[in-house]
């Protein structure tokens, strides 16, 4: 009889799973190379109908993975709805458990003792053979890879384990070879089957077939192969009927040559059948899992299993039979001559790596870099790089806050093209510009979001075209642009124009709070004045950028003093140290005075200051109000140690750069209960008169002075002088 031979598994690997493997792999495994549990599933074996050559084609025995290999919920067969007390499965496909091993470089895929690790693989599978009798194991699998995240190159090799039987199982040829199963069995007991199958909760991989004593007049019983040697106690283990067979026949290779010549002899329709769903639509060669499942038998029940009935079973998709349903099943009887190896407990050997497209063993490649989104493979490679720093430096590092952080940037400028491009190197994916001016010729040299051709016909807008830059370096990120003059104090409103200014600061007031953050990137003292009220009144973080000849300013602006958290000192904002109104800081200024003239490299240098502040700042627990650390020693007790930080570092309140000196100080400004920008008597008149209240502000610098108390400490001041007692004597206590 020829040998019995098996159509091996092919694997089938949806683009989800290197996906989910690329997100596993950033996100959860870093740079560890533990096996991971996933699940695979396979289905009965297809064939479908050419219509053209008039001849049935058959499809792969495929094993398929995807993006849901990884979930935990699918390490069961199926969903909650199949789950057992379910009135049912509705799936059609088997799950297989495996293991999952990700190498962290393309060496260490290729040096891997891959005899040694199919074995221990294989070892599991036998182990759970002997020790539990289980069959949940007999389709285990594994796949090793390696993950090239940077050109999304993914090499991987999957492994079948399978014993091998010594000697082979055999199957008889022609009509004793695999038939159709309506031969052997009436479609009453197919249906039966059917029935049976349907309604058990998940699709089992393997199971019993056991027919009624009256044949295919009475319903076939289903039961678990774990279940073998009670489920079969009342069939009888021969299938052969004979009148005068000679007992002296003990070989199995006798009896099938004596029953061969014997006309008087016929097999009679089996009773114990041991059934499985087979992935293979090959009519000779039945699919990959019967081969442990021979083993399984071999190893637990040696006695009873020299020759076995199988059930190819393939019609998993039939619902409700009818008399003219095909069924594709096949059924036949495999023999073994002898008793060796598994038999006697000794673990056989196994095969089972997967051959490459050119029929070799060897990994395989998925390039998915060709059939990707270009814009999705943008978004994964911005984010690759911050995910990196978790791995081995800050595994603290909270990511997503920093991403989800929607940015306001006022001024689109110097600084706001600096600021917008480390904003989004930090994965920052929304970014708002909002300027008044237009993109002039002395501007692309230094402002790294315009070019040449933006300057032209009077120049595009410059919020509006710095946005649409960003889109086109970054196609995933939220940018857009508004361009709006922002009303200044020590500049009034003209009467035709108070409507236009007030749209004007309605607009402000709603970006303001669509935001969680303010970038105060403006050129003028003054303009900074009504985003400070709305940030501080509105509870924004604010950052403030400023720039001298070889000196900058950066700080954050701290809350208001009702918000202040107890125990903590109250930091100032940009105009804490004033003890007037900000004015009019550009009338009757030469060109010099006008533009900001500062060393080109002070711009990247306080941009990137603001940002990493910023997100210093975002990685702190307490946020908005984490206090700062002590100034620099040679402004304080050196013996001060830092307090404060976040996993970043320090978040201090000033950072004042000296470019000439290549150096920077950190400072604190504490919060003055009478500055013009963030005092509670300002806040208050804001929040009560609205507009209104901005209105006068613009047209009146004392008006602010009066709200903000400096008119009463003017006064205050002016008194104490006039109260001190001047000694006019002649000096000469001083000689």
């Amino acid at each position: 009889m020829p040998t019995l031979q098996f159509a091996p598994f092919s694997s089938v690997v949806s683009p989800a799973f290197w996906h989910k493997l690329t997100d596993l792999k950033i996100d959860v495994l870093k740079l560890s190379d533990e096996a991971v549990p996933i699940t695979g599933t396979y289905t009965a074996g297809k064939s479908i109908f050419d219509r053209e050559t008039g001849q049935e084609v058959l499809l792969g025995t495929g094993f398929s993975v995807g993006g849901e290999s990884f979930d935990a919920s699918s390490t069961t067969s199926h969903d909650e709805s199949t789950l057992p007390g379910a009135s049912g499965h509705s799936g059609n496909a088997v799950t297989a458990t495996g293991s999952f091993k990700n190498f962290n470089t393309i060496e260490e895929f290729k040096a891997l003792d891959k005899t040694k690790y199919f074995d221990e693989e294989a070892q599991k599978i036998w182990d759970s053979i002997i020790a539990t009798k289980s069959t949940t194991e007999l389709n285990r699998f594994f796949v090793i890879t390696f993950a090239d995240l940077k050109k999304y190159k993914y090499y991987y090799w999957f492994s079948f384990p399978a014993f091998v039987s010594k000697p082979a199982w055999e199957i008889g040829e022609g009509s004793e070879s695999w038939k159709s199963v309506v031969d052997v069995l009436s479609r009453d007991e197919l249906a039966s089957i059917n029935a049976q199958l349907r309604a058990e909760p998940t699709l089992p991989a393997f199971f019993l077939v056991k027919r009624a004593r009256g044949g295919s007049q009475g319903a076939p019983a289903i039961g678990k192969v774990e279940d073998y040697e009670t489920f079969f106690t009342d069939v009888p283990t021969s299938e052969v009927r004979s009148s005068s067979l000679p007992r002296s026949i003990r070989s199995l290779a006798s009896l099938t040559k004596r029953l061969r010549r014997s006309s008087s002899l016929t097999l009679a329709r089996p009773q114990r059948i041991v059934s499985f769903i087979d992935p293979s639509p090959d009519p000779q060669n039945p699919g990959w899992p019967l081969r442990n499942l021979l083993a399984y038998l071999r190893a637990l029940y040696p006695e009873s299993t020299t020759s076995v009935s199988v059930l190819r079973w393939r019609d998993t998709e039939v619902t409700t039979p009818t008399p003219n349903t095909v069924w594709k099943s096949q059924i036949g009887t495999v023999y073994l001559k002898e008793v060796e190896g598994a038999a006697a407990g000794k673990r056989p050997s196994a095969v089972g790596w997967e051959r490459n497209p050119n029929g070799k063993l060897g990994a395989r490649l998925a390039d998915l870099a060709p059939m990707m989104d270009p814009t999705r493979l943008a978004a994964q490679a911005v984010d690759l790089n911050l995910k990196l720093m978790r791995w081995r430096i800050l595994p603290q590092l909270d990511l997503e806050k920093v991403s989800g952080t929607k940015c306001l940037l006022l001024g689109a400028g110097t600084l706001g093209c600096y600021v917008a491009r480390a904003l989004m190197g930090w994965g920052v994916r929304t970014i708002t510009l909002l300027d008044s001016s237009r993109v002039s010729f002395s501007n692309p040299v230094r402002q790294p979001l315009f070019e040449f051709e933006d300057c032209v016909d009077g120049g595009k807008p410059k919020a509006e075209c710095a946005a649409e830059r960003l889109r086109k370096i970054f196609p995933g990120v939220n940018a857009t642009g508004h361009t709006l003059s922002i009303p200044m104090p020590g500049h009034p409103v003209p009467a035709g124009s108070v409507e236009q200014v007030r749209k004007d600061v309605e607009k402000l007031e709603a970006l303001i709070d669509e935001h969680d953050v303010i970038f105060q990137l403006m050129d003028s003292r003054e303009s900074r004045w009504v985003p400070t009220v709305l940030g501080a009144a509105k509870g924004k973080i604010v950052i403030n950028a400023a720039l001298g000849f070889d000196t900058f300013l950066v700080m954050r602006h701290g809350v208001r003093a009702r918000d202040q958290k107890e125990g903590h000192e109250r930091l100032g904002c940009y105009y804490c140290n004033d003890i007037v109104a900000p004015g009019d800081s550009l009338t009757d200024r030469t060109l010099d005075q006008m533009c900001t003239v500062t060393r080109p490299g002070l711009a990247p240098i306080a941009s990137a200051t603001a940002v990493e502040l910023l997100t210093s700042l975002l990685q702190h627990p307490d946020g908005v109000h984490a206090p700062p650390p002590p100034p620099n020693p040679e402004l304080g007790p050196s013996s001060q140690a830092e307090t404060g930080g976040s996993v970043l570092g320090a978040v201090p309140h000033q950072i004042r750069g000296f470019l000439a000196q290549f150096r920077n100080l950190q400072l604190i400004g504490r919060g003055w209960d009478r500055c013009t920008g963030c005092s509670e008597g300002v806040l208050e008149a804001y929040e009560k008169d609205g507009f209104d209240m901005l209105l006068k502000v613009f047209n009146d610098q004392k008006y602010l002075e009066e709200i903000a108390g400096l008119d009463k400490m003017k006064e205050e001041g002016e008194a104490a002088m006039e109260a001190v007692d001047w000694d006019e004597g002649s000096g000469d206590e001083f000689d």
